[in-house]
């Protein structure tokens, strides 16, 4: 039983740290880009929670003072970027 606790424990620390991101990271945002970010939270929530961390993160270096819809859209353009992969047939 003690390991359900501890596990209920991390599980709310982990909520709460996500809440703490997606919080710092919308009133960063723009209307236009916080829009953009709920509707990829609702096709693809994984990605969503991605870019928030990932914007949390230039945010917390200084690297990040506002954020447009335009800025936005170029930082998801470059995380959903797949490799080409290139088949050679002899």
């Amino acid at each position: 039983m003690n390991g359900d606790y501890d596990q209920l424990a991390q599980q709310r620390q982990l909520q709460e740290e996500l809440k703490i991101v997606h919080e710092a990271v919308s009133k960063i945002m723009d209307k236009k880009a916080r829009e953009r970010l709920a509707n990829v939270k609702m096709v693809k929530p994984e990605m969503a929670m991605q870019l928030e961390l990932y914007l949390y993160q230039l945010l917390q270096s200084g690297q990040l003072t506002h954020i447009s819809d335009e800025q936005l859209i170029k930082i998801l353009s470059e995380l959903t970027k797949k490799r080409e992969i290139r088949i050679k047939r002899k």
